[in-house]
């Protein structure tokens, strides 16, 4: 019996075994083990990517990864022990006998390395791969994941999941990123587990042998990526990955969410309120209550008898319109939708060919396959009833896909793009699948404009199709707090475009709270208020005098900020850097960044240091890493790589502009589409050394800006003052500015080259704006609220010179 046993015990774990034959190809390597088949396989020289399957051929993921392998200069290397395979960035040293990996950097220094007694090994069908711990490793990453900045010490599990609110160190949620990033002895490097299945990711939790990654079932298929800099690989991500287009202007306004706004009337009121208190704003949401019993592609013929005159009406008022859609179709033969998907074979199935229903908002509902061809076109067609009506974003909600119970049964078919699997490989890349579907619509029927998809769900690469929310959150201090660390670890998961509901969906925000969350998410790249039905209104005006003040105030911020951040969002594009930046990727391996009373802190559009504090606090700890950094309400100066104290009334948060900076600014609008005065408001703060800003402006809707309709233009200027260089413009579009206005903040410029030509600072050759006089500095006291009129123009002490540059 005891024989018995210890054989089974043998064959419980089986390990990847030696390696049996391997042979070299103009894109890496490839060969064989005693269990497996295994590839290694180049796309950069900091990018390679492993795959590990028991089975004869590979079963990839089909939707995430647009890059493919390069035939790149590489060497390998062979002895007795192991084969190496190296580029100028990475050698991935393997061992023969085990099979194992160790990737080193070029100088030696070990990044990564399975644990030797394990590395890749099966438990029935899931698959793992098993890491050694590195001394004082840190793990961040992972995307839409709670708790902590650093993961280690905690497991994670990506199953995309409805999770009403949810708490604080909850897990799963609704979007799954199995992509991580590993520090340790001042280096860095990526892992993306490119497997749909469930996975799970233990960076030590219950056990101080090794940290792993798993999935239920599939192949181990894995990137891994090295750069000097996080930031280097962040961007190596998202080139295999993706990146975000650039969105349309008016999504980065300010955006009035409700569950629900209804009917008509009331959407009316909505508008015309922001619009009299003076409360820029450019989106209203309709909620799921403006269809018809729920149902997608209609809209409730009493509580909405005549949307398209609405919309228009609104589009009058400066306003765009997102609607809400759900997956469920019901199920009812009467119902076109149901019907043409039934007829056409568009849903999903049970393996006998019968539909899958489940319980949602409708009733017993069908569920398109999104993983089909044919399905995302048909419902991009579908999309026509919204097009026509005049609605200008899109909202997938439910898209996990969620159905009352919580539990769809595992044996459904999915198409997947002709491999037919299960709804175990198929449930993380649904919501990816549908916010796809759902911008394909928006180009078909509008191809000259730019989509605006907001999803609640999604997997590796939704950053191409969509902009993302953290869900069903609640109206507490810690929600707010943890709501900022979900963007930021987003943002280290190459999604850039995020935010959460201000406010908090679930439950009611008390008047400190929402005023402090609306001043946060001025700096966020998605700055969107949302609640849910049956509780207090929850407009910026509905929490008194004082809040509203406070709102408005932030709100026109956000605005006059427009430039700064619009300019930001395209470096993005470019890059694939977030716009909400965590302090680990510009300070990886400086301990504070994450430590507890920190590590909600970040830099937002490469300029601002925001240091989030709850509305109850008074007094904040703030942490100034190394540089040099400007309080932005006073101009304080501070030296960076220090702990300091700062006083935080609810109408001031602690934001701080790094030394270097160009903050651009504009004039009041109050909706994006609105005209301002035609000047530009460029602040310069003084840093050692040169420093950069590259300004971008396009017409803010069109596809125009992929074929040179854009403007652009570098600045340079060095910390002694000589120069302040205006390099000459990129592009064929015009800029919407006919002036820019210069404001130094201790920098005293003595000469300026303005498109090759060079002017003079002195006064008697400058044409000001503006009167002097208009420069006092803010009061010493603070006081209730604070003139954003004041922030364009902070304390004489500081300025230089103000002048304009008359660009006519």
């Amino acid at each position: 019996m005891t024989e018995v046993t210890n054989k089974r015990k043998g064959k419980q774990n089986l390990a990847i075994g030696e390696v049996q034959s391997w042979e070299k190809s103009e894109i890496g390597i490839s060969g064989k083990t005693s269990e497996a088949n295994f590839s290694i396989t180049l796309y950069e020289v900091h990018t390679i990517r492993i795959q590990v399957s028991k089975d004869d051929d590979f079963s990839p993921n089909p939707y995430s990864v647009i890059g493919s392998p390069k035939k790149l200069d590489f060497t390998v290397v062979e002895n007795d022990k192991f084969i190496s395979l190296e580029t100028s960035k990475i050698h991935v040293q393997i061992n023969l006998s085990p099979f194992g990996l160790t990737f080193l950097s070029p100088d030696g220094m070990v990044l990564n390395q399975d644990d030797p007694a394990f590395a890749v090994s099966w438990l029935g069908t899931e698959v793992s791969n098993y890491k050694k711990v590195q001394k004082k490793e840190r793990f961040i990453g992972l995307g839409e994941k709670t708790g902590n900045l650093d993961r280690a010490g905690r497991a994670y599990t990506n199953w995309n999941t409805d999770y009403f609110a949810y708490g604080v160190n909850d897990d799963p949620l609704y979007m799954s990123i199995p992509f991580y990033i590993g520090l340790h002895n001042n280096l860095a490097y990526g892992i993306f587990f490119d497997n749909s299945h469930k996975t799970v990711f233990n960076f030590g939790a219950s056990n101080n042998r090794f940290v792993y990654y798993s999935a239920e079932d599939g192949d181990l298929d894995y990137y891994f990526f090295h750069d000097s800099t996080v930031s280097g690989i962040i961007s190596a991500y998202t080139t295999l990955t993706g990146r975000m287009e650039m969105p349309p202007l008016w999504s980065l306004g300010f955006q009035q969410c409700r569950y629900s706004y209804y009917p008509d009337s009331e959407v009316m009121t909505l508008a015309n309120t922001f619009r009299e208190k003076n409360m820029p704003a450019d989106v209203i949401y309709l909620d799921i209550h403006h269809m018809e019993k729920y149902k997608v592609f209609t809209f409730d013929g009493e509580k909405f008898p005549n949307p398209k005159a609405m919309v228009s009406s609104l589009k009058e008022k400066g306003f765009k319109v997102v609607v809400i859609m759900d997956p469920g179709i019901k199920s009812d033969q009467d119902y076109l939708p149901y019907a043409e998907g039934r007829e056409k074979g568009l849903f999903v199935e049970y393996p006998d060919g019968e539909i899958y229903e489940g319980q949602v908002w409708p009733g017993w509902c069908a569920f398109p396959d999104f993983t089909k061809t044919e399905t995302r076109a048909w419902w991009a067609e579908k999309m026509a009833f919204y097009q026509e009506i005049g609605v200008d974003g899109y909202w997938t909600d439910m898209n996990e896909p969620a159905s009352w119970g919580q539990f769809t049964p595992n044996l459904l078919n999915f198409h997947y793009e002709g491999e037919e699997v299960s709804h175990r490989k198929a449930r993380n890349i649904y919501g990816l699948q549908m916010a796809r579907a759902a911008m394909e619509g928006s180009l078909l029927h509008n191809p000259e404009e730019r989509p605006f998809v907001l999803s609640r769900s999604g997997f590796s690469g939704i950053q191409r199709f969509a902009a993302a929310w953290t869900g069903d959150n609640v109206a507490s201090e810690e929600h707010m707090m943890a709501g900022i660390r979900l963007v930021n670890s987003l943002g280290l998961s190459g999604v850039s475009f995020a935010g959460y509901d201000v406010g908090g969906f679930c439950g009611e925000s008390s008047k400190s709270l929402f005023a402090r969350w609306m001043s946060i998410a001025t700096f966020a790249p998605l700055y969107r208020a949302h609640s849910m039905i049956n509780s207090n209104d929850a407009e910026p005006w509905s929490f008194g005098e004082e809040v509203e003040e406070i709102s408005r105030n932030y709100m026109k911020l956000r605005y006059r900020l427009l430039p700064t951040l619009y300019s930001g969002f395209y470096k993005s594009t470019v890059d694939g850097l977030p716009i909400a930046r965590s302090l680990a990727i510009d300070f990886p391996h400086d301990p504070l960044v994450y430590e507890t009373a920190y590590q909600n802190q970040y830099i937002f559009c490469d300029k601002f240091l925001i240091a989030p504090v709850e509305s109850t606090k008074e007094i904040a700890k703030v942490y100034l890493p190394e540089g040099e950094w400007y309080y932005l309400f006073n101009d304080q100066k501070y030296s960076g790589n220090q702990v300091i104290y700062v006083d935080t009334p609810l109408n001031y948060l602690p934001v701080f502009v790094k030394a270097g900076s160009v903050l651009a600014l504009q004039s009041d609008v109050s909706h994006t589409g609105e005209k301002h005065d035609g000047i530009l408001r460029l602040h310069f703060y003084n840093s050692k050394g040169k420093a950069q800003y590259l300004h971008y402006e396009d017409d803010g809707h069109s596809m125009a800006y992929k074929n040179g309709g854009f403007f652009k233009r570098e600045i340079e200027w060095t910390s002694t003052g000589e120069m302040l260089h205006f390099r000459k413009s990129e592009g064929q579009f015009a800029s919407a500015f006919h002036s820019i206005k210069l404001l130094f903040h201790g920098l005293d410029i003595k000469k300026i080259k303005f498109a090759g030509e060079l002017i003079t600072t002195k006064k008697e050759n400058m044409a000001f704006l503006d009167k002097l006089s208009e420069f006092d500095p803010l009061p010493d006291q603070l006081h209730p609220y604070f003139d954003i009129e004041e922030i364009q123009s902070v304390t004489i002490d500081h300025l230089a010179e103000a002048f304009s540059i008359e660009l006519q």
